[in-house]
């Protein structure tokens, strides 16, 4: 079924695939899904959704996210047109809007000789989610180079916020409890280096990550969160977990904090994985793992 949002030409879908939307290619269908393609389509969007008492799910490139098989209700609200950016090469700024992936960004402040964002370079996300859940790696997270962001309401209405409006933490910021979508973020980069450097500080990063972590099947990122005793990974791996599969899902062996889509797995699949990896870290070593990955629906 399909909907229209008269003098917006937004278009609204029932009952579509989520699996494609995610970077774990698993999930079931969303209850309505709409992929805006301006501010002024979003605000109608989000107005529909309230005026039918539908709650809202903002859906970025869902590399951070595990569906139910179930799927969702309410309407689902993609960014995946919202890929806009702009750089101010007089205030070394670059404004991305929330559906670009984060490594772009990265990329185009290295190539810039701009400082800041050399550790974004492997983040699989797009920059609004990267923003919900503080994204970080070698020791730096969003908030360190984060300017401001706009924010959609559940009512339409733009917010601009700072990051002391978003109470970053670890993994984590007030926008992950509170009906706000991120629109674009504004980062400050810190000019005067050489391209050279912090190019091939951003390509060392990145050849890291590719080196320590899976990439040749669909996983979501790092599934649990590292407690401060002990990195995650080296907590499951230590407990025997890796290679440990139920269905179409496995712990990566590279990597044990990855959960790997090794073909035809199911969203069910990985619940079971990462209940089972909590419950013989928690026996072994007295540590209950907090999820990274935000799982959505019912399991």
């Amino acid at each position: 079924m399909t909907l229209y949002i008269p003098d917006t030409n937004c278009i609204l879908q029932s009952q579509v695939d989520l699996a494609p939307h995610t970077s774990l290619r698993v999930g079931g269908k969303a209850q309505w899904y709409v992929a805006p393609k301006d501010s002024e389509q979003l605000q109608a969007s989000l107005l529909w959704a309230q005026e039918e008492q539908l709650p809202i799910t903002f859906l970025g490139g869902g590399s951070n996210l595990l569906i139910s098989d179930r799927g969702l209700s309410g309407l689902i609200i993609s960014a995946r047109h919202f890929r806009n950016l702009t750089i101010d090469e007089d205030n070394a700024t670059i404004t991305a809007a929330a559906g670009l992936p984060l490594a772009t960004v990265a990329w185009k402040a290295a190539k810039r000789g701009w400082s800041g964002l050399e550790w974004a370079v492997g983040i699989p996300g797009t920059v609004g989610g990267s923003v919900v859940m503080n994204a970080g790696a070698h020791g730096a997270c969003m908030g360190d180079a984060l300017l401001e962001i706009i924010v959609a309401t559940a009512e339409g209405k733009l917010e601009r916020l700072t990051p002391a409006d978003l109470e970053f933490r670890y993994r984590t910021s007030n926008l992950q409890n509170r009906p706000r979508w991120v629109m674009e973020a504004t980062f400050q980069l810190q000019p005067g280096y050489s391209r050279e450097t912090i190019t091939e500080q951003t390509r060392a990063n990145l050849n890291q990550r590719r080196s320590s972590q899976p990439y040749d099947k669909p996983s979501c990122g790092s599934v649990f969160r590292n407690p401060k005793e002990q990195a995650a990974g080296w907590l499951i791996e230590q407990a025997g977990l890796k290679g440990y599969q139920v269905g179409g899902a496995q712990v990566a062996h590279r990597h044990a904090n990855f959960i790997l889509n090794c073909g035809q797995a199911k969203a069910q699949d990985i619940y079971q994985i990462i209940e089972h990896i909590q419950e013989k870290v928690e026996q072994q070593w007295s540590i209950l793992l907090q999820p990274e990955v935000k799982l959505l629906g019912e399991f």
